[in-house]
């Protein structure tokens, strides 16, 4: 059997930490993460998934993590009921986290991949707006086609 979610999206508003009875750090969280193909409008849709972390993790994610920010997170999927005010039975999915990832910095919530290769922390003095990041696509926006011939391909 498996039972294996890996994600990557953006948070939808700041961790919820909160504390078991027994003083265990659990926090909560909404990623929002793109699906990969568009729908039948063209339209690209996001799914919002319920991240629920423990333990010291929780404290991280809670200290660290801020809506907006990008972050991947390894877990299993956790299907739970519970039964609301009104007597109704309610069943909610969630992703209980084994591992996050904080995959861009405060200050760089909008760059490209969340990589920022200034490691000085400053992005003042890092020169001109267009230096590009090495996970840039090289070929986007190009619209020439490329010319590859049976001799450059591993294979």
């Amino acid at each position: 059997m498996l039972n294996r979610i890996i994600l990557i999206g953006r948070l939808t508003a700041d961790p919820e930490l909160r504390y078991t009875n027994s003083g265990t750090a659990v926090a909560s969280f909404s990623l929002a993460v793109d699906r990969p193909r568009p729908n039948q409008n063209g339209e690209r849709e996001t799914d919002f998934i319920n991240i629920v972390v423990w333990q010291k993790q929780a404290e991280l994610c809670a200290q660290y993590l801020k809506k907006g920010r990008l972050a991947a997170v390894d877990g299993r999927l956790q299907i739970r009921s519970y039964d609301n005010k009104e007597g109704q039975k309610v069943r909610v999915a969630e992703v209980v986290a084994e591992s996050v990832r904080f995959l861009d910095r405060a200050d760089q919530t909008n760059s490209s991949f969340g990589v920022d290769n200034d490691r000085g922390g400053n992005s003042a003095g890092r020169g001109s707006a267009e230096k590009s990041s090495p996970f840039e696509d090289p070929f986007a926006g190009d619209g020439k086609p490329i010319d590859i011939t049976d001799d450059d391909l591993p294979f």
